[in-house]
């Protein structure tokens, strides 16, 4: 992990350093404009008398030019991004649009910047986009899965499916919906871990965040234990476990005996909470019942394995009417029920 996070800060200061070689860059542009692009342009020269290298050297003003426009067209799009990002994020609804406005500004910049820089490189941008009608269908043919994805994901924003900080189920994966771009949607579960899914893929989604979630606790008691006893214990410090446990919406209550298990009584409780509080309040649940049951002696039992000896059956100690009647009695009740196994089958 420290590995990944020093390459990681090794990414970013290089990105930084550029970032600063194109801000000085713009500015000494800006404030030598006329010593780099003016009649008297140093550029305009030819140094060397060699073609190559001189005609690479007077290219340099274009360079500076695109350098410049990239740097400018790389603020603007952060500022949009910023102004969004602020004006939006007071509800979860608007900060998955700024989300999806944010990705959209990312292409469009790179868009415009490509254009920008073909433009300072002299190309004729104008003929570029004339043509781009051309090109649309030829790459629209190789492309309907990306226009599958876009038109997906503008209809999970707008019909309010999930949003960002939602906790959903796709696929069976789940996790807490961190970014839903025009193209794909982030997914980062419990332990970090990032799942990027195309939004035209997405078909079933498991929303746990838009109701409270249902926390079910079991606790075992022994069947020696007085059952009216405990459920009396419980009812005087059910409302100290809640207070206990912040994050329980409603609840909790106990549910009564929900199974009778080969060695014990099992007690059932249900809790409300947020999706995000279900594993935190499952814990507390199990720590607050075990602390309340050793404060008052009611034993949880330990797991048994029960060993049985062979028993000698007595063979010989019924008689032969016994065995007639016992047989009689089978007979006569398969006569009996013989309708109802007719009906089942």
């Amino acid at each position: 992990m420290s590995e990944i996070k020093d390459e990681k800060d090794a990414y970013r200061l290089a990105w930084y350093v550029i970032l600063a070689v194109m801000f000085v860059v713009t500015v000494a542009s800006i404030a030598f404009s006329d010593s780099i692009y003016g009649e008297d342009s140093i550029f305009n020269s030819s140094p060397t008398g060699i073609g190559g290298i001189d005609k690479a050297y007077q290219m340099i003003p274009a360079f500076i030019d695109c350098v410049k426009v990239v740097f400018i067209i790389y603020v603007i799009g952060k500022v949009c991004q910023f102004i969004l990002t602020k004006a939006l994020s007071g509800t979860k609804k608007g900060i998955t649009a700024s989300k999806l406005l944010n990705s959209f500004i990312k292409y469009a910049v790179a868009i415009i910047a490509v254009l920008a820089v073909l433009s300072a490189a002299g190309v004729d941008t104008a003929t570029l986009v004339a043509s781009a009608g051309i090109l649309s269908l030829v790459i629209g043919l190789g492309a309907q899965s990306l226009i599958a994805d876009i038109i997906a994901g503008l209809f999970t924003i707008f019909e309010g499916e999930y949003q960002v900080g939602d906790i959903v189920v796709i696929d069976g994966w789940r996790g807490t919906v961190e970014e839903i771009g025009i193209r794909s949607t982030r997914v980062v579960d419990s332990g970090g871990n990032t799942k990027i899914i195309n939004n035209s893929e997405i078909t079933t989604v498991i929303n746990q965040t838009q109701h409270l979630s249902v926390v079910s606790t079991t606790i075992s008691i022994e069947y020696g234990e007085n059952l009216p006893k405990v459920e009396l214990i419980i009812r005087d410090n059910i409302d100290r476990i809640k207070a206990s446990i912040p994050q329980i919406v409603e609840g909790p209550f106990y549910k009564g005996v929900t199974a009778l298990g080969p060695s014990s009584v099992d007690l059932l409780f249900m809790s409300n909470c947020k999706e995000e509080d279900y594993f935190p309040v499952s814990r507390a649940m199990n720590r607050e019942l075990k602390l309340l049951f050793d404060e008052y002696g009611i034993n949880i039992p330990f797991p048994q394995v029960v060993v049985n000896q062979p028993v000698e059956f007595d063979k010989d100690s019924m008689s032969a009417y016994q065995e007639w009647a016992a047989r009689r009695f089978v007979d006569k009740q398969a006569e009996e029920s013989k309708d109802i196994e007719e009906q089942n089958n």
